[in-house]
């Protein structure tokens, strides 16, 4: 009777520690920081980061579209920030991040691309004029990270008013290949490659004929002319021999 007193009262003591840790278990979970980090990351404001080398931007196509559903402006680009601050430093914008706004007129519209909390945004305003179509008003700004420590949180901004970039005819597409820099100030610089765009005539949301930029002609002809020259070059140097050696075996009487 004494041994099954012992083993009764062993196995309540393991029972009772057994029933007491999963309740200190069940407290712990309870103050986890699941919770917790949901709460953090829900408070969270998004920041673009900065970094130090220069790197290809993702392509977006990005669209707007009159009330009527009807498109007027399609811009297929990728867009490279580039702030200056005693260093160079670099942001390309995400396309999967990139909220579209803006609105459709009949002679002027407005593309707006802007990142979350507003930490990013660049807008494109195309203007109509007779036969063709371009940009003639560009804003962006950057909130990005303090690139330090110690460093303070500064937002960096520009304007380019009044310049017809891009110019292109109605119906038609402008396409580039090259880089497109836009210098919106001192401090700051917005680069776009590739670039197609198409605003206000647009059937079916589908590009035209496409207009290839003066920096791609230059790229695709400029080897070939040079390529030519140095071809001229050569048959004119053969062909200058062959003729000196022909006059000079003339030249001599044969005894």
């Amino acid at each position: 009777m004494k041994l099954r007193c012992r083993t009764g009262g062993w196995c309540l003591f393991f029972l009772a520690a057994l029933i007491l840790g999963v309740h200190l278990q069940r407290n712990d979970r309870s103050v986890q920081p699941a919770s917790n980090s949901e709460q953090q990351s829900g408070a969270q404001i998004y920041r673009p980061v900065l970094q130090p080398t220069e790197a290809i931007p993702p392509t977006g196509t990005y669209m707007m579209k009159s009330l009527a559903g009807k498109p007027c402006i399609k811009v297929t680009t990728g867009v490279e920030y580039t702030v200056i601050e005693k260093k160079t430093w670099y942001f390309s914008l995400d396309p999967s991040r990139v909220r579209t706004s803006g609105y459709c007129g009949k002679d002027t519209a407005v593309l707006s691309l802007t990142l979350a909390d507003n930490a990013a945004s660049l807008q494109l305003t195309f203007r109509k004029e007779k036969n063709v179509f371009y940009i003639i008003r560009t804003t962006a700004h950057l909130s990005p990270l303090p690139v330090c420590k110690k460093c303070s949180n500064k937002t960096y901004s520009g304007l380019m008013d009044h310049k017809k970039l891009f110019k292109t005819a109605n119906g038609q597409s402008f396409s580039c290949k090259s880089e497109n820099l836009l210098s919106m100030s001192t401090e700051l610089k917005i680069k776009l490659v590739p670039l197609q765009m198409q605003a206000f005539t647009l059937p079916n949301g589908k590009y035209g004929q496409e207009v290839e930029c003066w920096a791609d002609f230059n790229k695709r002809v400029i080897p070939i002319i040079i390529g030519a020259t140095v071809v001229g070059l050569i048959l004119i140097a053969v062909l200058t021999c062959l003729f000196i050696r022909d006059r000079r075996t003339h030249g001599y009487e044969a005894l």
